[in-house]
């Protein structure tokens, strides 16, 4: 896969709680950080996403909001 993101945080999916119509992914990195991806359901269908398989969270900088 290639893509122009370079904020790619490798880890496995842990959790899919389906909603009406997105669902939340959690993907567990290799330090043991939980984080979670609001996707479409039919996204979670179109990449066959399971618990327990490997994936990739991918973080386009331009959606990051960061608070105190």
């Amino acid at each position: 896969m290639k893509l122009s993101a370079r904020n790619q945080l490798q880890g496995k999916v842990v959790a899919i709680q389906k909603g009406a119509t997105t669902s939340h992914v959690s993907i567990e990195l290799a330090a043991g950080t939980v984080v979670m991806a609001s996707i479409t359901n039919e996204a979670v269908a179109d990449l066959g996403l399971v618990v327990g398989q490997p994936a990739t969270a991918v973080i386009k900088a331009s959606d990051v909001m960061v608070g105190v």
